[in-house]
């Protein structure tokens, strides 16, 4: 099997949880790229390793969740999605550091008011063009303690049934991916 892991904000390929999901799910290969801020760039990066790899399965967390269900036709797990970046990103513009090392050295990067428009624009239609068939193919697993982002119910209205809570806050640790996130996976 073939995982794609999407980061969260302010992250990279890097992030621990791609190692987590390397240990946990051996021997599938877990594809993790550093994700670039602006939305039409992620979205192209995406599209392309989604069309060149073709993973089994996408996982994508908070930031990586609204970039994984933007990804049609696959099988996606979303967690703690954050189906409204735009308004944590508009909270931070200016410089941000990274959280995690990016492969092209990067330790910052600039958010502008033109990024923020870019995912408020794309957030307007995230939902368009659902069918049972992409609804059936995407599981959200929330935090019951998640601190920063709270989609939960949202998600439950687009993708009915297809929501797991999960004891934790909103960056899972290694035991709570190994208790919840595997048995999804399999």
């Amino acid at each position: 099997m073939k995982i794609l892991f999407i980061h969260g904000l302010a992250s990279s390929g890097a992030y621990k949880m791609a190692d987590s999901l390397r240990i946990l799910l051996k021997p599938c290969e877990v594809v993790a790229p550093d994700v670039p801020i602006e939305p039409a760039a992620a979205l192209s990066l995406l599209e392309r390793l989604c069309a060149e790899e073709d993973p089994d399965l996408v996982v994508g967390l908070s930031l990586g969740g609204f970039w994984a269900q933007k990804l049609r036709g696959r099988r996606k797990i979303l967690v703690n999605p954050d189906l409204h970046p735009s308004r944590l990103l508009r909270t931070m513009v200016g410089e941000v550091k990274y959280l995690s090392p990016r492969r092209d050295g990067a330790e910052s990067f600039l958010l502008t008011e033109e990024i923020c428009a870019g995912y408020e624009s794309l957030e307007r239609t995230e939902f368009d063009g659902l069918t049972p068939e992409e609804v059936f193919l995407t599981t959200g697993m929330f935090a019951d303690s998640d601190e920063m982002v709270h989609c939960g119910p949202e998600f439950e209205l687009h993708y009915p049934g297809r929501r797991v809570d999960y004891p934790g806050r909103h960056l899972p640790v290694f035991p709570e991916l190994k208790r919840y996130l595997v048995p999804l996976v399999r």
